[in-house]
């Protein structure tokens, strides 16, 4: 293996084991979820720092990484994710499905484990930017226009997650407001904004930027297929199970759900039906 991405690799074992433990010791097992906008920061800037900084592409993939865990961070802190306990409302819902040692394994291998292992795989699009850089003549392909256009998506999906996620916020704040004052909430989940166009998307934004980032991957080596995009496929995959669980949680506590399930798209952002 690269000595580059095996020393990638070490610090993922490290941080494996720091979130299992610290699920054993604590009883929550959201830190990997606490760790998410985190640990992709210095994965990327690792390989951009093999080039001293001075590859430009690989400065723009660290950059735009380092926007995304900013505005992550932010949302997670003000809904409490910091806080002590603020366990990630599904893993509870999954543990009285389990028995503990079922759990157990599955706090290991998946919640510690397989999360962590794939924000390693999203990074590795940059790792290959460092490969075409050291491998081509002259140092790589300059940086060019697919770059430009995937800066300009990556930033576009970023502002559309920023502003999903504000709107999200701003209905739960007056929820909560009003359902102190004895008021009622109908519907009790948001239906407008972009929420009217997408009942995820927060969550669509999210995993386009990451295909954003394989698209710099594609620049600097010509390869439209490529292991290194695996992270992106797989977290489209972990997104699409996790928007299941998601919405049985929502649609078992508010039976209209169904209703709006029925007429707006579930990620990609299409006009509302009917």
């Amino acid at each position: 293996m690269d000595p580059v991405l095996l020393h990638a690799a070490y610090g993922c074992a490290a941080v494996i084991a720091v979130c299992w433990l610290l699920g054993l010791v604590t009883g929550e097992h959201s830190w990997v979820d606490r760790l998410w906008s985190i640990v992709p920061i210095p994965y990327t800037a690792w390989f951009a720092w093999q080039t001293g900084f001075t590859d430009l592409r690989l400065t723009v993939m660290t950059v735009l990484v380092v926007l995304w865990g900013a505005r992550l961070t932010f949302n997670f802190a003000r809904k409490g994710g910091y806080a002590k306990g603020g366990e990630d409302y599904r893993w509870p819902v999954l543990k009285k499905r389990m028995s503990r040692w079922q759990w157990e394994i599955f706090a290991l291998l998946f919640v510690a484990g397989f999360q962590n292992v794939l924000l390693l795989l999203i990074t590795l699009p940059a790792w290959a930017a460092l490969e075409g850089a050291s491998t081509q003549p002259g140092g790589g392909v300059p940086f060019g226009v697919l770059d430009v256009v995937a800066t300009v998506l990556f930033l576009a999906f970023l502002a559309g997650e920023t502003i999903a996620d504000q709107q999200q916020w701003r209905f739960h704040q007056e929820k909560k407001a009003r359902l102190g004052r004895g008021e009622t909430v109908d519907p009790p989940f948001l239906t407008t904004g972009l929420f009217a166009w997408s009942r995820h998307p927060n969550f669509f934004c999210e995993q386009a930027q990451w295909w954003c980032l394989c698209l710099f991957a594609v620049s600097a080596t010509g390869r439209w297929l490529d292991p290194a995009y695996l992270g992106a496929v797989i977290l489209t995959g972990l997104f699409h199970g996790s928007t299941n669980f998601t919405e049985e949680i929502t649609r078992s506590k508010y039976p209209s759900y169904a209703e709006y399930q029925t007429r707006t798209s579930r990620l990609l952002p299409l006009p509302p039906k009917g």
